[in-house]
């Protein structure tokens, strides 16, 4: 097995192992590689689905995905599909997984079935790195705030982008929530700080007067969509990717018209943020 840095601010790739095979030691190290670089990326694997949640398990509770459409058969499964047909594709902007949520997902396993022939790469941004790379006077601007993430406007009845992107949602009634978590994270197990809101759930900074808060939440993106904080992922069949949703930012492009795209994901539980 090795493990080698995928970019410079995130991501390892893992070469020469079968998941599901994984000794004891060998997982211990696929584990600190990922607390350390935020997401993991193995190629040719080939998993059922059985095999990919006894790999999922490993990593903790599996948290079931209250509005992906299931794989059928699989509750734990979430599908990533888009149709030759479709236009809009799942998670076409930079977002964090379950950050509406109290207790956030811990990280995602994501598992390729069918890629199209050219296209449907996905890009990665490490926090950490992001956070280090701010200047001191934004840094001390930022050190105690708090920031309101939700989901109505992805997830529920309401929302347009439910209504262009078809039946690939599903419980539009349980959505609504909203969780309040701080705006530079202390990594619950690594204790490295990192930025925490992303321009898919994050709503507002906390007693903040709105135009404020519109304009350092911009400020902020704008500083993480830098090139130098990216990883960008060229998926093939029977690769495996995983990441950290504390640590992460990821964005799948949807520059593949008329081509299907299919994935397995699972989603692991996490842990409330301090």
């Amino acid at each position: 097995m090795q493990i080698s840095k995928a970019g410079e601010a995130v991501g390892a790739v893992v070469d020469d192992v079968d998941v599901t095979k994984l000794s004891d030691q060998q997982f211990a190290e696929v584990r600190a590689a990922f607390r350390d670089h935020g997401a993991l990326f193995f190629r040719d694997q080939n998993l059922t689905p059985e095999a990919h949640i006894a790999f999922a398990e490993r990593w903790g509770a599996i948290d079931l995905n209250r509005f992906f459409k299931r794989r059928e058969g699989y509750p734990e499964i979430a599908e990533v599909l888009k149709e030759a047909g479709q236009q809009l594709n799942i998670g076409g902007g930079w977002h964090t997984d379950h950050s509406y949520d109290e207790a956030p997902a811990m990280g995602s396993i994501l598992y390729a079935l069918e890629i199209p022939p050219s296209g449907g790469d996905t890009l990665f941004a490490g926090m950490a790195a992001a956070y280090a790379a701010l200047d001191d006077e934004m840094k001390a601007r930022v050190e105690n705030l708090q920031a309101r993430h939700g989901n109505a406007h992805v997830f529920g009845e309401e929302s347009e982008y439910r209504k262009a992107i078809g039946d690939r949602y599903t419980n539009a009634d349980q959505a609504g929530q909203t969780a309040i978590h701080p705006v530079v994270l202390t990594h619950p197990e690594s204790g490295v700080k990192g930025l925490y809101v992303n321009p898919g759930f994050t709503l507002e900074i906390v007693d903040m007067a709105p135009e404020e808060s519109v304009a350092l939440l911009r400020q902020l993106y704008e500083h993480i969509q830098q090139d130098r904080f990216h990883y960008r992922h060229k998926w093939s069949a029977g690769d495996l990717a995983m990441w950290d949703n504390r640590s992460t930012w990821h964005y799948a492009l949807n520059d593949y018209q008329g081509h299907r795209r299919y994935l397995n994901r699972i989603t692991i539980e996490g842990v409330a943020l301090a």
